[in-house]
């Protein structure tokens, strides 16, 4: 008669595994998530996207965001290669970008659109085919939205090579199209593709200051994928106003007035300034502000009258 050899864990790594044991409490399902592991270690790794000093310029994120930093060109080129002209990739690039506009546009334009869905749901399901290699399907059926994770999932893994599979694929695209539902599919294949192609985002410091909307900047990442933070000096100037520091709340409101970028302090935020306009109004009235004018680039400088021009800098002056 042999004795099994019994391993002895220690204190740490028996906690360690009681604590396993309850999101895997039997063997069957520790032996899958390992296999799961295994087989996405075994995956080509995902493209990482890097971004730092946004500024709050929040046009220029969310189509950075939007066409990943080119990255979806790029796999539209792969993807189709020669079998789709350029034109033809240059067209469907912004769909991807920007599907509900881009289909309003579209819509606009056309009388009949049963045509151009058709021809667009086969090309994205293609493109949704291509970037989905080097995930697993698990993964590729969380950036589906609700509702739509069933009919994405037979598009995408239901080759239409042979008959009858093809038969079935042409009438699921039909039936899509005959109950009004193209719109909202190639919407979520959109948000497919984008998802797949980004595997991850990081965020290298500065997010605020400067730009018209830091806050529109923070409510896109918050519903981003997967995305990190390395926080800057400005984002945590922000954070310190945000805690209620007199100081920071000061220097935050002197920054947003000499970039002219009120909009995410008044809008984004639903803060009201109008108590500071007061004040400088009648404390500076009779002062020289020439050296506190703010900065006006662009198109901005033709928005404003010199009144306006003038509170901002006697609101600049007041709060330095």
């Amino acid at each position: 008669m042999t004795m099994l050899n019994k391993r002895v864990f220690e204190p740490q790594q028996l906690r360690y595994l009681q604590l396993l044991s309850k999101q895997y409490p039997t063997v069957q399902a520790a032996s899958t998530e390992i296999i799961r592991l295994q087989s996405i270690l075994n995956l080509p790794k995902g493209t990482e996207h890097f971004m730092s000093d946004i500024h709050g310029e929040y046009e220029s994120f969310l189509h950075i965001l939007n066409s990943c930093s080119g990255e979806v060109k790029n796999k539209l080129d792969e993807t189709f290669g020669d079998a789709l002209a350029r034109q033809e990739q240059d067209e469907l690039a912004p769909l991807i970008y920007y599907p509900a506009a881009k289909i309003a546009r579209v819509s606009d334009e056309l009388d009949n659109m049963e045509q151009w869905y058709r021809t667009n749901l086969h090309l994205l399901v293609q493109v949704c085919r291509y970037v989905s290699i080097k995930h697993t399907r698990n993964k590729v059926r969380s950036f589906m939205p609700e509702g739509y994770k069933d009919i994405l999932d037979e598009l995408i893994h239901l080759r239409d090579e042979d008959g009858s599979k093809r038969y079935q694929f042409e009438n699921m695209i039909s039936s899509i199209i005959s109950i009004g539902q193209a719109s909202n599919v190639i919407q979520a294949l959109c948000i497919v593709i984008k998802g797949l192609t980004c595997d991850h985002l990081h965020i290298v410091g500065d997010i605020f200051d400067r730009g018209p909307r830091a806050d529109i900047v923070m409510d896109s990442l918050m519903n981003c994928h997967s995305v990190d933070i390395q926080w800057g000096n400005h984002d945590v100037l922000w954070m310190g106003a945000a805690s209620g520091s007199r100081t920071l709340v000061a220097t935050v409101l002197s920054n947003s007035i000499r970039y002219n970028n009120l909009d995410v302090i008044e809008t984004g935020y639903g803060i009201s300034l109008r108590p500071l306009s007061i004040f400088a109004n009648e404390v500076y009235r009779d002062c020289d502000t020439s050296c506190f004018n703010v900065k006006l680039t662009g198109s901005d400088a033709d928005q404003y009258t010199e009144k306006d021009k003038l509170l901002s800098a006697r609101m600049y002056k007041a709060i330095t």
